[in-house]
């Protein structure tokens, strides 16, 4: 999320004259949010399409599951989390946090997990629904930190994400 519009040098009717109305605004914001958010994701997926530059689903799920993490953490992240709460209600179109943000971010992991899959590195039936499981197991406890304001230790949430992606990484093993 950007900072305060006259902090950032922008005057409200600056403001005002680019974006129609409140929901207009927070649209804006939160799609620039979830593309930087998706960006990462999106590369590795394309990365894994090319033989040449595929890492190894460990390295690959670790990486993803930091960047993710991080951005879940940022105070701006459970600032627009509580404020996509109290607005959903008023306006529905919000929804599209789930349809552009968390839906894409499924789809990514579980191409990546197609991939390694195809080339006999792990044993995945569903790819949707194990990435879905993923994305809740690395995101859901630090998310929950972020909607509530709460501090988190940094070693003790690298801890909690190493143990998420291990503890997923074990049910996905090739046999």
């Amino acid at each position: 999320m950007t900072a305060h519009p006259l902090a950032a040098g922008a005057s409200k009717p600056t403001v005002y004259a680019r974006y129609h109305d409140k929901r207009d605004l927070i649209v804006a914001v939160l799609r620039g949010w979830i593309r930087r958010w998706l960006a990462p994701l999106s590369a590795a997926a394309e990365a894994q399409e090319i033989e040449g530059c595929a890492k190894n689903i460990r390295t690959i799920l670790h990486e993803l599951s930091r960047h993710m993490i991080a951005y879940t953490l940022a105070p701006e992240a459970g600032a627009l989390q509580r404020i996509l709460s109290a607005q959903a209600v008023q306006f529905p179109e919000l929804a599209i946090a789930n349809e552009e943000g968390w839906l894409r971010a499924v789809r990514g992991v579980s191409n990546i997990l197609r991939q390694s899959a195809a080339r006999g590195h792990i044993k995945v039936d569903d790819p949707e629904l194990a990435a879905d499981m993923f994305l809740n197991l690395v995101l859901g406890h630090p998310r929950r930190l972020a909607f509530y304001s709460i501090a988190t230790d940094p070693e003790t949430a690298e801890r909690h994400r190493k143990a998420a992606v291990d503890f997923f990484l074990s049910g996905i093993r090739s046999k």
